[in-house]
């Protein structure tokens, strides 16, 4: 099958370079199309008051000096030709996309571009501990049956699936957990510096502190050191609301 692989940690990003590896493993046709420098934190967003430019590496892999989902697009409707690709997939992200990181990732955005195309995507991401190695060797050796496994398995046109690795080396995952989305908030503190001249810049932080992992979900998932696999939903409407609203509304 051709595949189309991208990220949001940029071109150079040691993942890439990982999930290059892993789709490899299941194809011959392999495609790059991925941020020029890195887009972390970009979500789903457009360029679109400036030109975007690709520059090509080689035959079937391109740089791209906008966001994630210009990426997916450039890739899709101007650089593949003859014939789209059977699969997207997007990462492997440095640092975990779980719970509400999910609405401001670049990784994630680059599977939901190729969703809304009709596509079938796989976002991926390795968590790892502040001042650690990253084990991109986890995601290496699990990702490649795990894909095959999810293909065979297939999924809605609407729904993207949205794969974490936990922070441990390969030999000691436990086993593959298919949860829900959990919850934490990203970027609750702001840190303000003085620059040289004397005005002050900002910082804005990382998560301060995740809620106690509530069972079923892919932040405990994580922390039982398991694979945590969780299918999202292109359509955010929320039934409940909505039957409450036409009825309070009439």
């Amino acid at each position: 099958m051709r595949i189309l692989i991208s990220n949001d940690d940029g071109i150079h990003a040691p993942g890439l370079k990982a999930l290059e590896r892993i789709a490899r493993a299941l194809s011959d046709d392999v495609w790059v199309v991925a941020p020029e420098n890195e887009r972390s934190g970009a979500g789903h967003s457009l360029t679109l008051h400036r030109p975007v430019r690709a520059r090509r590496i080689s035959r079937r892999r391109f740089a791209i000096d906008g966001t994630p989902t210009d990426c997916v697009m450039m890739a899709i409707h101007r650089l593949i030709p003859d014939q789209k690709p059977d699969l997207v997939l997007s990462g492997v992200n440095r640092g975990g996309n779980v719970a509400d990181d999910v609405t401001y990732s670049g990784t994630i955005a680059v599977a939901i571009e190729a969703t809304m195309l009709g596509l079938p995507a796989i976002a991926m991401s390795q968590e790892y501990d502040n001042g650690a190695r990253v084990h991109w060797s986890t995601a290496e050796r699990h990702a490649p049956d795990l894909i095959r496994r999810l293909v065979a398995a297939g999924w809605l046109g609407n729904v993207l699936v949205n794969v974490n690795f936990p922070a441990v080396a390969a030999a000691e995952v436990r086993g593959i957990s298919v949860c829900r989305q959990g919850r934490h908030k990203f970027g609750d503190v702001i840190s303000e510096r003085i620059d040289p001249r004397g005005r002050p810049y900002y910082w804005i932080g990382g998560v301060i502190g995740r809620e106690q992992a509530v069972p079923g979900t892919d932040v405990a998932a994580l922390e039982a050191k398991e694979i945590a696999v969780t299918p999202l939903s292109l359509d955010l409407s929320h039934g409940p609301t909505l039957a409450a609203l036409k009825d309070a509304l009439r």
